[in-house]
């Protein structure tokens, strides 16, 4: 029988609970002081590891302090600047093009919108999300790569499409969880449930995962 939404309700809570005891520390592992700054790194951070992109922005941050700097950056010399974070030509196409759009139509400010932030070259809904939630404060589940796994295997959605694992998941997880959801899950995914050899034996919600692939050790 399949779970009734309530119930699906009931255990995500459960589940969050058991994740919030585990993953204390959970919480963005992106490097940031600013909105625009948190902006770009994520678009940076795309096909790349946070780790890696903290210490490319770690020296841009230092060099760009505005919109306005991004907007009138050299795209050869920025491509250089990120190279490291791999798809270095878009990367800066996006930034530079994001840039122009916040310095043509927001006075240089990253708006606190969905429809605006999407509506910048380089910003999807994700990277979006990701800045809603994290610069300034508003409810939002931010689909990574690990959020899009472990929420499947957690059963708390089902879909090949990241927007409807989204959607999903906004109709399961308390809208004030929304954004240390998405911290939880993503600590979750790197420190237990990998992707190829997740230490199901080990995991604090073994218990309220109905994943049939478990490990065994």
């Amino acid at each position: 029988m399949a779970e009734s939404l309530e119930k699906k309700k009931a255990r995500g809570r459960s589940i969050i609970r058991a994740l919030e005891r585990a993953h204390p520390d959970a919480e963005i592992a992106l490097e940031f002081s600013t909105p625009l700054e948190l902006l770009v790194a994520t678009i940076l951070a795309a096909q790349c590891t946070d780790e890696r992109v903290n210490q490319v922005t770690r020296i841009l941050f230092k060099k760009y302090t505005s919109a306005g700097d991004y907007a009138k950056a050299d795209p050869a010399t920025l491509e250089r600047e990120i190279h490291s974070t791999g798809f270095y030509r878009a990367k800066a196409r996006a930034v530079i093009g994001m840039a122009k759009e916040l310095v043509a139509n927001h006075g240089g400010t990253v708006p606190r919108t969905l429809p605006e932030l999407t509506a910048l070259p380089g910003v999807g809904r994700k990277t979006a999300n990701v800045v809603l939630g994290n610069a300034y404060g508003q409810p939002a589940i931010a689909v990574d790569t690990h959020v899009f796994r472990v929420s499947q295997r957690l059963g708390l959605a089902k879909s090949d499409d990241p927007e409807k694992v989204h959607d999903q998941l906004s109709q399961v997880i308390p809208k004030p969880k929304w954004t240390s959801f998405t911290h939880l899950l993503t600590t979750h995914g790197r420190r237990v449930c990998m992707a190829r050899t997740p230490a199901c034996p080990t995991c604090p919600v073994r218990v309220l995962c109905p994943w049939p692939g478990k490990t065994a050790k």
